[in-house]
């Protein structure tokens, strides 16, 4: 699906250009030393609605996991929050749990929920499954951690951006036997197979078919192309049931809108709620990397309105 500009939405064309730098990035090689550079430095944050605090929790070969915990700076109810783990984008090999921080303000400053974003093993450090094992670790530990945080231990949501969307498949595909969790991928890296119409020479802004090539070659490793498993690729998984619902968007010109209307259609077929929509004119990472765009408001408020729902008809039941 090749981008023509003028397929752009006139308010995302400027900060477009300035996304085809990352586009540069189109080799393993080369992702693994900017997520290497990544991963030693620390992004501050700085929000007038939300405050972190960093908890480190121990792998089971003892090493540290940092996990990076956002909540309200004002608490607005009594009852138990929401938990809600979140994964950073990056196309597994770039960025920190830090870059979370723009969905922390959307879902967690009215005070209902309480973000934790693990600082996951990327694929710049280790192949999979080093990161859906952080991942995974850091949803055991939330769940048994919830009550300490003021959190409800059966109400907790996965949900992540760009590849962590499919790494949010797959920790959901993984935990799917314990119920009580629900799903947030946006606009998800879900296939590796890359066949799908959107997927096949995409040259938009900021992430395109080659350098989504090389963050998967990165991220698979050594991995047969015939013995990858759901949990790296979940796109390539065919039962679906038993999943939790999902809410999702997606630009119309993101390499991802196939796979992402698709994995929508087969949790529907499956009989899972899904609320899913896809934004005219827009290219991957729209909504961070032009937060003030008008679209981007709209995507933003989606996705409190579908997150609120879910939480209202939670209580309602509960």
């Amino acid at each position: 699906m090749q981008i023509d500009p003028e397929m752009i939405r006139p308010e995302l064309r400027r900060i477009g250009k300035v996304g085809y730098a990352v586009n540069l990035l189109a080799s393993p090689v080369r992702l693994q030393r900017m997520g290497r550079m990544m991963a030693k430095a620390k992004m501050p944050i700085h929000s007038r609605r939300v405050i972190k605090q960093d908890v480190w929790i121990e792998r089971p070969d003892h090493s540290k996991l940092r996990l990076a915990i956002f909540w309200a700076k004002q608490v607005v109810t009594k009852r138990p929050a929401t938990g809600i783990l979140w994964l950073h984008g990056g196309g597994y090999a770039l960025e920190s749990a830090e870059n979370t921080l723009v969905y922390a303000e959307q879902l967690v400053a009215d005070g209902r929920s309480v973000m934790v974003a693990p600082d996951y093993t990327t694929s710049a450090l280790a192949p999979y499954p080093a990161a859906l094992d952080d991942c995974y670790l850091a949803l055991t530990w939330l769940r048994d951690s919830a009550t300490r945080f003021g959190v409800n231990p059966n109400q907790l949501v996965v949900g992540g951006d760009s590849a962590v969307g499919g790494l949010t498949v797959a920790v959901c595909l993984r935990a799917r036997d314990q119920g009580d969790v629900w799903q947030i991928p946006i606009y998800p890296m879900l296939d590796d197979r890359l066949v799908l119409a959107s997927a096949k020479k995409n040259d938009a802004p900021v992430w395109n078919s080659r350098v989504n090539q090389a963050a998967w070659d990165l991220y698979l490793g050594d991995l047969p192309l015939d013995k990858i498993p759901i949990y790296a690729a979940p796109g390539r998984a065919t039962d679906l049931a038993g999943l939790p619902p999902a809410i999702t968007y997606v630009g119309d010109l993101d390499p991802f809108l196939d796979e992402t209307c698709l994995y929508a259609k087969h949790l529907e077929r499956a009989g899972i709620p899904v609320a899913c929509k896809v934004f005219d004119g827009c290219y991957h990472g729209f909504d961070q990397v032009a937060p003030h765009a008008d679209v981007t408001k709209v995507a933003h408020d989606f996705l409190r309105t579908e997150f609120f729902k879910a939480q209202a008809k939670y209580w309602a039941a509960n």
